[in-house]
Formats: C-alpha cells, structure tokens, sequence
C-alpha cells in the first residue's frame, strides 16, 4: 500500500499522548513524509516511550548495536526522536509529535512545511492548550499576592538546574511565510531533561540560570506571554506573541479564551483608578479589554498574562485569583500520563505512577536499571499492554 509506513507512523504517533489524529485531506501525511524517511518511519514505530540504550533497541530492530547507536544519534539529530543523555550513555525514546517531533524539525521547516503546518493546525489545539499554562509576567505581581511558588515565573526558573535557549519556532514559520515578527528570536528556554535533549542534539545552547532569566525579563519588556510546561516541576518556558505563536493565534480565535487555556488568574479593573488612557489595549494578547466609561475586562477572553498590569500608570489593574481552576500536574510525565488518561490511550495507565516521578533523577536511574536488568522486563511488559 502506498504510504503504508508513514500511516503506520501516524497511527503509531496518535496513539502517543499529545496524538496525532487523521484528516479527510491526508495532510498529515504529507507532514510525516517530510519529517522522516521511509526507514525512519520504519524504526520509529518499534521504540517506546519509555529510554532504552542502543543495545535493547538493536535487538527489535535486527542490526548490530553499533548500527543502531549511530542511527539513533542521527535520528535525534533530525528531529525524529528524543535523546535522553546520561553520564554513561544515551538513552532514545519515541517523541510525540507535539510539543516534540514538530519543534525538534525547526532546522528543516521550509516553506512548504510551514503551509502544511498551517492546513493541520486546527487538530493541534487540545493538545497544544494542555501541555502548556500561562504564567503572569513577573512585574504584575507583588510580594503579597497569593499566587504559589509554580505560578511565580522567577521562582519556577530559579529553581531549575541547568537550561538552555533555542529560536522560537512560530516565529521561525512565520518567516518563512514572508510574515517576520519584530520580536526577539531567542526566547524558547528550556530545562532539565528538555535542555539535555536539545543541546544533545544541537537544537540549543546551554545557558546559565542568570542568563535565562534575563531572557524572562526581556519577553516582558517586549510584551510576550509566559506558557510554561503545565506541571509544577516544567521542562519548558515559551515567551510568545499573539501574531506568531500556534497557542495564541488559536486562542485568540474562540469567543471565550478563558474556558481553554490553563490560568491561574485574571485581571480586575478598579473603575474608581482608571482614567481610560487605553495603554491596556495595546498589550493585551487577547482583546479582553473595552472601553466603557472606565476600561472593563471581558473575563470570558482573559488568560491572565498580566501584561496589561505592568504598564497601567494608574496602577487600576491588578492580577486575581480564578475560581475552580484544575490542579497542575506534579510534573512532565504526569502532564503526558493525564493527558492520555483522557484520551483514552495506553500512557494514562501509569498516571498514578507519573505523579510521583522525579523527572530529573530519570537519566541518573537509567544505567543502574539496565545494568541489573530491572528495566528490560518492566518496559517490556509495559509495551505489551501498550502502556509505554
């Protein structure tokens, strides 16, 4: 059948926690196809999600482990699979195609790709809204406000160990559209096992702790929403705008942002403060602000960036608390776990597990696990019932 492996690849991809659903176009195929060889789509489909070494997946595969070492490496590098590096070896796992497959091919996004990017968008937005939250931007926000540590961005970064800085993706397909954004390039950060993986693979630098949050405070200065990982314990902050980022751009298109997007808070207007200057209206990302008598707050359209807040010269606007927000995941693998659970696919089975993981002492753990050959049976009856 024609383009046999890259449905195989699409099912394979779908049934992974982010998904990747079929279109009645085949778009997505053409996608795949551009992302991966045939014998890339091939050898995708036999890893787990789950890190194995070269010498484990060698054996599924039919190759030497020399072989299979070498073109794992080149796969991570193109983009196709994650890379997960320890002090003694590294250790490869399938990707999801979102956050994942898609942001590690930012090298090769061309024009083409970007248009068919833009055909499959519309598929992508559950599962972009639930890997991703919004932060305030740290200037809205005083010392008494009763927002906890993991909703502080300074707090979330200064706690993280190690980080690194890549290109924005959106706005790198934007430009390939002929739509160039004036804001800053370099503004994807990522942390901990994210960092490892991209720097692995030559999609980013490693940067200081300092250096990150510098990259925070200007994302403010600028205006960019802060859409850290959605759990406590993130691999990721991206600093967006509302022109260029496939979040925000789907956001901005529902009648109520609010119902979609995972937020703490909301900004509140005292009528009494506001002297309807308008300078809100310019930094909202999202149209939430009217004019009437005093400005007001659609609070159906807020997502609680707290960009408004920062630069009211009144001081009338001021970040409060949303009522029923869902719990934030613990972390990483507990986001994936939650989100499969709701999908109904395999992953969700160990969400009870996920919530308890320590996500940065998984590299530290691997060696140890294959080296007394805990790992092999546990993954490989984990694949069986079409967990991992």
């Amino acid at each position: 059948m024609q383009d046999a492996e890259y449905i195989e690849l699409r099912e394979f991809l779908d049934r992974l926690p982010g998904g990747f659903p079929a279109t009645e176009s085949g778009v997505e195929l053409k996608i795949l196809r551009k992302m991966f060889t045939p014998e890339e789509a091939r050898l995708t489909v036999q890893l787990r999600m789950f890190p194995e070494p070269a010498s484990v997946i060698a054996k599924r595969w039919g190759t030497s482990e020399a072989q299979a070492a070498d073109k794992l490496a080149g796969m991570a590098v193109r983009g196709c699979i994650t890379s997960v590096p320890s002090s003694k070896e590294v250790y490869y796992q399938a990707s999801q195609f979102f956050m994942g497959v898609y942001e590690f091919h930012r090298d090769s996004l061309d024009r083409e790709l970007s248009e068919l990017m833009l055909d499959y968008e519309d598929n992508m937005h559950d599962m972009a809204f639930a890997q991703t939250r919004i932060v305030p931007i740290a200037s809205s926000l005083d010392a008494t406000s009763k927002v906890a540590d993991y909703n502080r961005i300074r707090s979330i970064v200064k706690k993280q160990k190690t980080a690194a800085v890549m290109p924005c993706i959106c706005r790198v397909q934007q430009a390939t559209l002929g739509r160039e954004c004036e804001k800053p390039l370099e503004t994807c950060l990522a942390f901990g096992v994210g960092a490892s993986h991209t720097v692995n693979t030559g999609k980013a630098h490693e940067i200081s702790i300092a250096e990150a949050l510098e990259i925070i405070d200007r994302a403010e200065e600028n205006g960019l929403v802060l859409l850290p990982t959605n759990a406590r314990d993130i691999v990721s902050v991206c600093c967006c705008c509302s022109c260029c980022c496939l979040v925000l751009r789907a956001l901005k298109t529902y009648d109520r942002p609010a119902d979609h997007v995972n937020s703490a808070c909301r900004a509140s207007i005292d009528p009494d403060r506001c002297i309807s200057c308008g300078t809100c209206l310019e930094r909202c990302p999202m149209d939430a602000l009217e004019e009437a008598g005093s400005m007001r707050v659609d609070p159906a359209r807020c997502i609680g960036c707290g960009l408004c807040v920062s630069t009211c010269p009144e001081r009338a606007i001021s970040l409060v608390s949303r009522e029923n927000v869902e719990p934030i995941p613990a972390n990483y693998l507990s986001m994936l776990s939650r989100m499969a659970k709701n999908r109904g696919v395999g992953f969700g089975k160990l969400d009870v597990v996920t919530r308890f993981a320590k996500v940065s002492l998984i590299p530290k753990m691997l060696p140890g696990m294959y080296r007394t050959g805990l790992a092999g049976p546990i993954v490989e009856r984990m694949a069986r019932r079409g967990w991992v």
